[in-house]
């Protein structure tokens, strides 16, 4: 135990913490279901599309991106991969006609990444279904998001 205090509930964790009130493990338990429901749901159907969990990610970021093209460092920045991995996977996405490299007018070392009209069809179908399966999670995240609110505020 820490210099002179004493723990409200008599035990310490290994750090010389309070323990976590076990509502706290049943939030973080009902958040990581939920993910792990999306995420099973989401490997299936992008492998139903044709794609890599990896490609869609990219065929989002590409989609966000003002004007619908991201410079490729930049998908590489938001993708949390290397510059290298990003053009391997920009040249996988190409390969599959998803999507399409645009050389920059203002800056001609940099290249553009854009959609094509089947990575436009393609990233629609899988976001409206994904969409469909993140609200199915919906009552699960809210209230377990919203007991470790509740037991964050109290403790």
């Amino acid at each position: 135990m820490p210099s002179g205090g004493s723990s409200k509930s008599g035990t310490e964790t290994p750090d010389g913490s309070e323990p976590l009130a076990p509502g706290i493990f049943e939030g973080l338990a009902g958040v990581r279901l939920a993910m792990r429901r999306f995420l099973s749901f989401s490997e299936a159907a992008v492998s139903e599309a044709g794609v890599t969990s990896q490609q869609y990610q990219a065929l989002l970021v590409i989609k966000v991106a003002p004007q619908g093209q991201i410079m490729l460092r930049e998908l590489a920045r938001e993708m949390l991969i290397q510059h290298n991995g990003a053009v391997q996977l920009v040249d996988r996405l190409e390969a599959a006609g998803l999507c399409r490299r645009i050389p920059s007018v203002s800056d001609k070392r940099s290249v553009l990444v854009g959609l094509t009209e089947h990575g436009e069809r393609v990233v629609e179908v899988l976001a409206r279904r994904h969409l469909g399966a993140m609200l199915e999670n919906e009552p699960l995240l809210v209230e377990s998001l919203a007991r470790l609110r509740r037991l964050a505020e109290i403790g």
